[in-house]
C-alpha cells in the first residue's frame, strides 16, 4: 500500500508539473522553473512564522508572493538593458533561495522543517501521512496535489488561446487586447503555487525535472499543442512509476530514481525523435546523401545516353572522372543502381532503365 501511495503521490505531482512547464518551455524560461523552485522558500518561510501552521494555505500565497517578486526583480534587471534576462535570473534567485535557507538555520532549527527537504522532499513519509476521505484512506499530500492539479487545469484551458498568442506573437496580442504582462505574472503564480505544492513530496530538484523533461521530450515528439500536454502528462507518470521501481531496486530515494528517470526519456527522445531525434536526422541525412548520388549519377547517364559521346560519358569504368568521384564511391553507387535495376551494363557502358527513369521522376 505505502508503495502505491507513493507512485500516486509521485504520479499527481508529476502530471501537475509537466503540464505547467510545456509553455515554460514553449516561452524559453526553462531556467525559471529552476528560479522559482528555488525563489519560493523566502515566502514560505516567512509565512509559517507569521502562522507557525506548516498546512496553512497562507504557504501557498507566500510562495506565489515570492515567486512574483522574482520575476518583478528578474525583469527590472533586465529593463536596464545592461545584463540579458537569464543573467537576471542567475542574479536573483541564488539571493532569495540563500535568504530563506538562512531564515530556516535561524528560526527553524528547532521545527521539523529542514532544507534538505526543500532539495530533495521525502515522498517516503508523504506516503504514510494518511487521511480518511469518504472512507478512504490516502495520503494528505493527494487532496492538496488534486487542488493544484485542478488548477493547472482550469487556468490553461480558460487561458489556452490567450497563452498560446502571448507565447508566440506578444505583440499580436497587445494589439487585439491582451495583455501580456498581467497574463504572464498570472501564469508565473501559477508555476509558484504549483512548485510549493510539491516541495513536501518532491522537493525542488525533483520538481525543476518534472517541469521541464516530460515537456521538453513531448516537445520533441509532436507539434500540436494539445497533443504536447498529453503526451508531457504520460511521460510525467511513467517517469513516476519507472523511477520509483529503479530507486527501490537502488535502494535510493523515489526523487533521485524519478529525476534519472525523466533525464533518460528525454535522452531517448532527443536521439531516436521521428522528427528531431539527432540518431533519426542523422540517418535521414545520410540517407538523402545516398539518394543524391543515386540521382547523380542516374541523370549523368540519362543525359549521354543515345548519344555520340555515351561510350566515353558513361563507360562504367572511367564514370568516376566525369562525376569528379572517388573510385570507392562511384563503384558503391553503380553497384546499388545494378542491383536495384535502375541502370544496366552494355559491354561497359551504362544506360538507364525504365525504373531508374521512374525514380528519378518520383523524386524530382
Amino acid at each position: 500500500m505505502v508503495e502505491f501511495n507513493i507512485i500516486l503521490i509521485s504520479s499527481f505531482t508529476a502530471v501537475s508539473c509537466a503540464i505547467a512547464g510545456v509553455f515554460l518551455i514553449l516561452r524559453r524560461m526553462s531556467l525559471m522553473s529552476d528560479a522559482i523552485s528555488h525563489a519560493v522558500l523566502p515566502g514560505i518561510i516567512v509565512a509559517f512564522l507569521l502562522v507557525e501552521d506548516r498546512t496553512s494555505p497562507l504557504l501557498i500565497f507566500g510562495a506565489a508572493l515570492s515567486g512574483l517578486i522574482l520575476v518583478y526583480l528578474t525583469e527590472l534587471i533586465h529593463k536596464t538593458k545592461l545584463v540579458k534576462e537569464d543573467a537576471a535570473v542567475g542574479l536573483v534567485f541564488p539571493a532569495m533561495f540563500s535568504f530563506g535557507v538562512i531564515l530556516i538555520t535561524q528560526y527553524l532549527s528547532s521545527v521539523h522543517f529542514h532544507e534538505h527537504s526543500v532539495l530533495v522532499g521525502d515522498i517516503n513519509l508523504s506516503a504514510i501521512n494518511l487521511i480518511d476521505i469518504f472512507g478512504f484512506s490516502l495520503p494528505k499530500a493527494i487532496p492538496i496535489l488534486s487542488v493544484v492539479l485542478l488548477l493547472n487545469i482550469i487556468f490553461i484551458s480558460i487561458f489556452f488561446k490567450e497563452l498560446k498568442l502571448t507565447t508566440f506573437d506578444a505583440g499580436l496580442a497587445a494589439a487585439f487586447g491582451f495583455s501580456p504582462v498581467l497574463l504572464h505574472y498570472l501564469f508565473m503564480s501559477l508555476i509558484s503555487i504549483t512548485a510549493v505544492a510539491s516541495f513536501d513530496t518532491a522537493g525542488s530538484i525533483l520538481v525543476i525535472a518534472l517541469m521541464i523533461a516530460p515537456a521538453a521530450s513531448a516537445y520533441l515528439l509532436t507539434n500540436n499543442l494539445t497533443l504536447m500536454f498529453l503526451i508531457s502528462g504520460i511521460i510525467g507518470i511513467v517517469s513516476s512509476v519507472l523511477g520509483f521501481y529503479f530507486s527501490f531496486w537502488l535502494n535510493s530515494t523515489p526523487s533521485g530514481g524519478i529525476a534519472v528517470i525523466t533525464g533518460l526519456i528525454f535522452l531517448l527522445t532527443y536521439l531516436f525523435s521521428p522528427k528531431y531525434g539527432l540518431i533519426i536526422k542523422s540517418l535521414k541525412q545520410k540517407r538523402q546523401r545516398e539518394e543524391f548520388y543515386i540521382k547523380v549519377l542516374i541523370m549523368h547517364i540519362l543525359n549521354h545516353q543515345n548519344t555520340e559521346i555515351a561510350e566515353i560519358e558513361n563507360q562504367k569504368s572511367g564514370i568516376y572522372h566525369h562525376l569528379k568521384w572517388s573510385g570507392e564511391r562511384a563503384e558503391k553507387v553503380i553497384d546499388y543502381c545494378l542491383k536495384n535495376n535502375y541502370i544496366f551494363e552494355n559491354h561497359g557502358i551504362l544506360s538507364v532503365s525504365e525504373s531508374g527513369k521512374q525514380f528519378l521522376n518520383n523524386r524530382d
